[in-house]
């Protein structure tokens, strides 16, 4: 799988998807204060000004990477394309709660329950293909009697 770095000296830094049909599970970075950025949906624009004086920056959700380019951060961009080890725990989906009455948080993949994610696959008719097709292949995993190989078969 084939994904480049396009620099510009006026955006920062854009990760842009070839076509091979991999998609983004996570867009986020992390600047030298430890500050993490997360970019969820489309123009999620999110910005820090770091201990250091340098403004970091990450945009795009999980339709594309605009992000800074200062050279110091760390990027946590995860594709679906890589090792479902790590798909699982980057993959992040949120929610409001049982009742719907708490305030957002997020939860990784990898800590949903089992029951979470049926009631997700079947109530929420507007998940997206990636998401369904991954929540699945999470059901699949811990149906599964041996988890290694299943997760290096999908691989």
């Amino acid at each position: 799988m084939v994904k480049a770095i396009v620099e510009s000296v006026l955006l920062g830094s854009e990760k842009v998807l070839e076509n091979n049909g991999a998609r983004l599970v996570k867009n986020c970075l992390e600047t030298p204060d430890g500050t993490i950025l997360y970019s969820r949906h489309r123009h999620d624009y999110a910005h820090h000004i770091d201990e250091n004086g340098k403004t970091y920056f990450t945009d795009g959700g999980l339709d594309y990477v605009r992000c800074s380019a200062n050279g110091d951060e760390i990027h946590h961009h995860v594709w679906n394309d890589e090792p479902f080890d790590k798909v699982r725990e980057a993959v992040e989906w949120g929610t409001y709660g049982k009742d719907g009455n708490n305030p957002l948080s997020w939860k990784r993949l990898c800590d949903m329950t089992s029951e979470h994610i049926e009631s997700i696959l079947e109530n929420v008719a507007s998940i997206s293909s990636l998401h369904r097709e991954l929540f699945n292949l999470e059901l699949k995993l811990r149906e599964s009697e041996d988890d290694s190989s299943f997760i290096a078969s999908y691989n």
